[in-house]
């Protein structure tokens, strides 16, 4: 009888011809299968070759700017934009001037710290003079404490005038440079503290800001970062170790934190640190990211319709002598077509990956379920 409806063809009639013979034995996890009836009923094995998990879920991100590699560059003081010497979109290395600041303010900045090193030298020297007087016997103790005073006072002065003229934008050197020789200068020319590109470029020449205006911004893309919004419920459920990768390009990151913070979507944002292909991503691009799953250990990769399920368990069937054995899994997570599963296998083994509910069919048949 089965032989005939094999040679008719018809897979349906096939199927229930070959599992009422299966049906008839006793009942465990393991039934016969021969190989004929594998090749009638299209059952291909693959076999496992060693623990791999599947690479993970997508997700969308975004690229964005490390807090540290975006500076804001504002007006230290009040003035005139005098002269822009950089261009939007320059590249620009530490120390390179930016533009110039006509400003009166920086004039009485650069008054105020001449004045406190006259004062300084000064109180300097009165001190020297009354120490020596003061070892001679000639002035009281009380006269040495005072210029003693005086001296400090007019060191903390010059301190806090030379720290003013840091502020507004001059670097050590040229603050020493001021005060030993006495020059004043008529602009200010501020300076990049730090290496990278010119990506906002408000001020104008001409243009009469106040202080803390913001003049332009430098985004250093050296270091990036992703900005990757996962389902609130698989919050926990990312690889704390595993590489970060971006979907079609040669980028990866690992991840650093989740928020704690659910969005209005029901995301939660998973930031990561852009590792390997920095140059192949800009800072506000969106992109595809596979974000690898927590519990991998062990696991085992398969096709996704290599797993048949009876209630709420999950089964694979692994080829032996004799036919299939119906093996309990879990499923550990899936992604598309692959799904990653633990349980009681091992390398070698033949596990079915196609026509598994004819396969699940034989072995409820024959335990006796639905």
């Amino acid at each position: 009888m089965s032989y005939r409806l094999w040679r008719a063809g018809t897979r349906s009639v096939l199927v229930g011809a070959l599992l009422l013979p299966l049906a008839a034995l006793a009942a465990n996890d393991t039934f016969p299968v021969s190989a004929a009836q594998m090749r009638a009923l299209g059952v291909t094995v693959q076999r496992l070759d060693k623990p791999a998990a599947i690479r993970g879920l997508s997700y969308p991100a975004r690229v964005i700017l490390p807090p540290q590699q975006d500076v804001v560059i504002s007006a230290p003081v009040a003035g005139v934009v005098d002269q822009l010497l950089v261009t939007e979109h320059q590249r620009l290395t530490i120390g390179q001037p930016l533009l110039r600041l006509a400003s009166p303010e920086f004039g009485e900045l650069q008054l105020a710290a001449l004045e406190a090193a006259s004062k300084n030298r000064l109180a300097q020297q009165t001190l020297q003079r009354e120490k020596q007087l003061f070892a001679e016997g000639i002035v009281p103790q009380r006269r040495l404490f005072e210029a003693e005073a005086a001296a400090s006072d007019g060191k903390a002065g010059l301190r806090q005038a030379s720290a003013a003229l840091r502020l507004a934008g001059l670097d050590a050197p040229a603050v020493a440079h001021l005060i030993g020789s006495g020059a004043l200068q008529e602009s200010l020319t501020l300076k990049a503290r730090s290496a990278g590109l010119v990506v906002d470029l408000q001020a104008k020449p001409g243009q009469r800001v106040a202080a803390a205006d913001p003049l332009l911004r430098i985004a250093d893309p050296s270091q990036l970062w992703l900005d990757i919004q996962i389902p609130a419920e698989r919050a926990d459920a990312w690889a704390k170790d595993g590489d970060i990768t971006v979907v079609g390009r040669p980028v990866t990151a690992r991840p650093m934190q989740a928020g704690a913070v659910v969005g209005e979507g029901q995301t939660v944002s998973l930031r990561a640190r852009v590792t390997a292909g920095v140059d192949r991503v800009r800072p506000g691009e969106a992109v595809q990211v596979q974000v690898p799953f927590a519990d991998r250990a062990n696991a085992w990769s398969l096709p996704l319709a290599a797993v048949a399920r009876q209630g709420e368990q999950a089964y694979v069937f692994v080829r032996t002598a004799q036919g299939f054995e119906a093996r309990q899994v879990t499923v550990v997570a899936s992604a598309g077509q692959s799904v990653s599963v633990q349980g009681p296998l091992k390398s070698a083994d033949q596990v079915a990956v196609s026509s598994v509910i004819a396969l699940k069919a034989a072995w409820l048949g024959e335990s006796g379920g639905e």
